[in-house]
């Protein structure tokens, strides 16, 4: 875990490397950007029971994702099971189909924060985890990072996920989830999901871990909470006005999921959701009102509140939090 020390060294880091490369024009510098991020290759080698691998979703998009593969056999379990070519019992594990935060214009599945969590969550969630790249913003603004991540969805029912998946994958236990604006990418990836034919896929739930939703009006708690780490009001504002349509303001139904610009949600079908929310995050009050909205459209939704989380603080591993959270997740999980 870690500590209060490390927590405001990594995060003075992450709010300066955002700083510096946001260029004024509303452009980002890439290449800059890029090389701030520590990235990890994929590891076939398991580690803590769980290896990694690379798949391509569209090559000529640069749509790609991280596959994290439980790797421990069994040999008894009361859970449903599926065997390998070679007759090998395992249990069969859901699908959670992950979008990465960083406003939609940085970060990717191979930052080594994402690699470690992602890590984490399939070993906490005995889950299959597919951590998603799309491209970011603001070379490709709204819808691109939804069209892309809903691509991911459609590899899911093809034959190339069949032989790149592990055999004790199961596709009809299928959870999305993301934070921050990986949140906001899972919600809108489950509306375009709704009432379609997936195929072989059930979707069984939505994990958002402080979704990136917003608004024109200012919050309580974005007037309130100054100086927290990771993210502030400006630097939320730059984000959404790199990622949305040319004229679009907070209201667009994007940014704002119950806004006078939205659709109404009653008849949409839509599985049950976690929705995870920090005290420290200037974000909680938009994500507070994603919870009410649900639940008066009549969806099944249960928020989580961490009193001391910090935006992010699963990513960062926050003393305490990070495990509970997890645990949390599992649960979900488990119960759906």
């Amino acid at each position: 875990m870690a500590s209060l020390v490390q927590l405001r060294i990594l995060s003075e880091f992450v709010v300066r490397a955002n700083r510096v490369t946001r260029r004024r024009d509303g452009t980002i510098n890439r290449w800059l950007a890029d090389t701030l991020e520590k990235k990890v290759p994929a590891n076939p080698i398991p580690v803590k029971g769980v290896s990694s691998a690379d798949v391509t979703i569209d090559a000529e998009a640069g749509i790609w994702a991280r596959v994290f593969s439980l790797t421990e056999e069994i040999e008894e379990t009361s859970l449903p099971t599926a065997t390998d070519g070679n007759q090998r019992l395992f249990k069969t594990m859901p699908i959670i189909l992950y979008y990465h935060g960083g406003g939609f214009a940085v970060l990717c599945p191979n930052f080594y924060l994402y690699d470690i969590f992602c890590r984490r969550l399939a070993r906490k969630c005995n889950a299959i985890v597919i951590s998603v790249h799309y491209r970011r913003a603001p070379e490709f603004k709204f819808p691109t990072a939804y069209d892309d991540s809903y691509k991911a969805m459609e590899w899911l029912q093809s034959k190339e996920a069949t032989v790149s998946l592990p055999p004790n994958v199961d596709f009809s236990r299928v959870f999305l989830s993301g934070d921050s604006a990986g949140g906001n990418i899972a919600h809108h990836v489950a509306l375009r999901a709704a009432g379609k034919d997936l195929g072989r896929l059930s979707l069984k739930g939505l994990v958002l871990i402080q979704p990136f939703f917003g608004g024109e009006e200012r919050t309580s708690a974005e007037l309130r909470l100054k100086n927290v780490p990771i993210v502030s009001v400006e630097s939320l504002d730059w984000h959404w006005k790199a990622y949305l349509p040319e004229g679009a303001n907070r209201d667009h139904p994007s940014c704002n999921i119950f806004g006078p610009n939205s659709p109404d949600l009653s008849d949409v079908p839509l599985p049950p959701i976690l929705n995870i929310v920090g005290g420290l995050d200037i974000l909680q009050d938009w994500e507070m009102r994603y919870s009410e909205g649900m639940k008066k459209a009549g969806k099944e939704v249960q928020t989580i509140f961490y009193e001391e989380g910090i935006h992010t603080f699963a990513l960062l591993n926050q003393a305490k939090l990070a495990s509970q959270m997890l645990l949390d997740v599992a649960a979900f999980i488990n119960s759906h």
